[in-house]
């Protein structure tokens, strides 16, 4: 990512012996303005002739007057327009400035404020290009960010400290993972319910069981992997925090900072769970009012009717919701106050946070999937029936599924947790750019210079 903009090179020093800001002849002339002749034979006037220098008569042949035509051009990178006759009395127009039209000032030492506007720190800034860039300590510049910015922060923070991020993002999908496999192993039964889900033939007692087992299943791998997502994000936040800073952080340094906070963090999303399933309930509750009172089909329709509906002001708190985590974990918020900041920070901008954190979400998931379903498919060739069996669902899936499908899964987690994670830390800090100027903040906690004195590139 190149945040510095695209400056042609200065312009080249002037030649000839003459010093920038010299002028010309110091005296008045009353001499009429020397004349040359142009290749084409026209006369025409001189734009710097020296008063002791005889003048040229329109005899000459026109061999000289290329001679002397091509001797008396102004040095290099001085070129101007030809200037009319000097009255009498009347000082010479001073010299262009070094480097010629449209050059930029030539690169030099430091200066201040003074120069045509600029910053403290970045010569020529100002009335020739603009602020100079924002600071960028860390992985992202100090200024509002774009959406490609937060993105390839995410990505940036994970290859400059691949060793810490992929040691967290292992080590807790192994954890997750080691434990779903066992409890699928030997306490759940996902075979049963399969076979009675697939089978036309079942009793509706039958389906009701498989269904309640199938549910049962999915809840304990859903609580055992939000779990590791919760640790994962909890110690990968500490990560990008620091990244954004240009400062490394070990496992154990960002576990000792998140620590404190970790069951303020299972708190924030058990509540959050909470209030998204209070809300679906509440919309599927007249529907079902409606069904228990006889009118089964009516019941059925209000109920779908009523849970689409509810789904949308879930999403809508959700979003609103979705930077407390990072609140609570950098701001050592309680869990209360980190969702009175996420909706602060979230309010005005819902929809460019939406489609943020979606499209980082499908991007995770895609990479994720690339790698997972190789596995997947590999794990079914080599057990039970195969892939047909697999994909009709009537395999076998013994403890050689599990085990290469998980490894897949753990290569995947590995992707989707920093990603996610850094995203969602990166927006926050984005949002807190735009309205309270944390980049000032960053920077004096990073040592850049010249934030001290309030100066705001960049933002």
């Amino acid at each position: 990512m190149k945040d510095t903009p695209g400056w042609a090179s200065p312009g080249s020093a002037p030649s000839d012996g003459h010093e920038p800001g010299t002028s010309g002849p110091t005296e008045p002339t009353d001499a009429k303005p020397a004349e040359t002749a142009a290749p084409d034979g026209s006369a025409q006037p001189t734009a710097a002739s020296d008063p002791a220098q005889p003048t040229q008569q329109p005899s000459d042949t026109s061999q000289d007057a290329g001679a002397k035509w091509s001797q008396e051009q102004p040095p290099a990178a001085q070129w101007s327009a030809p200037t009319g006759p000097t009255a009498p009395g009347q000082a010479p127009p001073p010299p262009p400035a070094p480097g010629g039209w449209g050059s930029q000032p030539p690169a030099g030492p430091a200066q201040g404020p003074g120069w045509g506007g600029g910053y403290a720190g970045h010569p020529g800034y100002g009335g020739w290009g603009g602020p100079p860039p924002a600071a960028k300590p860390g992985v992202i510049p100090l200024r509002p960010l774009g959406v490609g910015e937060i993105l390839d922060g995410a990505v940036s923070t994970m290859r400059t400290y691949w060793r810490t991020v992929l040691g967290i993002s292992l080590t807790v999908a192994v954890v997750t993972q080691v434990l779903v496999i066992l409890l699928q192993g030997f306490v759940l039964d996902d075979n049963a319910g399969s076979e009675a889900l697939s089978d036309p033939s079942a009793s509706a007692d039958e389906v009701t069981r498989a269904l309640g087992e199938t549910m049962v299943s999915t809840t304990v791998v859903f609580l055992i992997s939000l779990i590791g997502t919760v640790v994962a994000t909890a110690l990968l936040t500490t990560v990008t925090s620091r990244a954004v800073l240009g400062r490394p952080v070990t496992t154990g340094e960002a576990w000792r900072d998140a620590r404190p906070q970790v069951p303020r963090l299972f708190g924030l999303i058990f509540l959050l769970l909470l209030i998204t399933f209070g809300v679906l309930a509440v919309g599927a509750l007249p529907g079902i009012l409606v069904g228990v009172a006889g009118s089964k089909g009516g019941g059925i329709a209000l109920a779908v009717l009523g849970i689409l509906g509810a789904s949308v002001v879930a999403l809508w708190l959700m979003i609103r919701f979705s930077l407390a985590s990072p609140a609570l974990m950098l701001e050592k918020q309680t869990i209360v106050k980190s969702m009175s900041r996420s909706t602060k920070l979230v309010r005005g901008s819902w929809w460019r946070v939406l489609g943020i954190q979606l499209l980082a979400g499908i991007i995770a998931n895609i990479v994720a999937a690339i790698v997972v379903l190789p596995f997947t498919f590999l794990a079914a060739a080599l057990s039970g029936d195969g892939v047909g069996g697999f994909v009709n669902g009537t395999g076998d899936l013994g403890w050689t599924f599990l085990i290469i499908s998980g490894i897949g899964s753990v290569i995947g987690s590995m992707i989707t947790f920093p990603i996610s994670a850094g995203v969602t830390v990166l927006l926050y800090i984005d949002q807190r750019i735009r309205r309270e100027a944390l980049d000032l903040e960053l920077a004096r906690a990073a040592g850049v210079q010249g934030y001290s004195t309030g100066a705001t590139p960049g933002s």
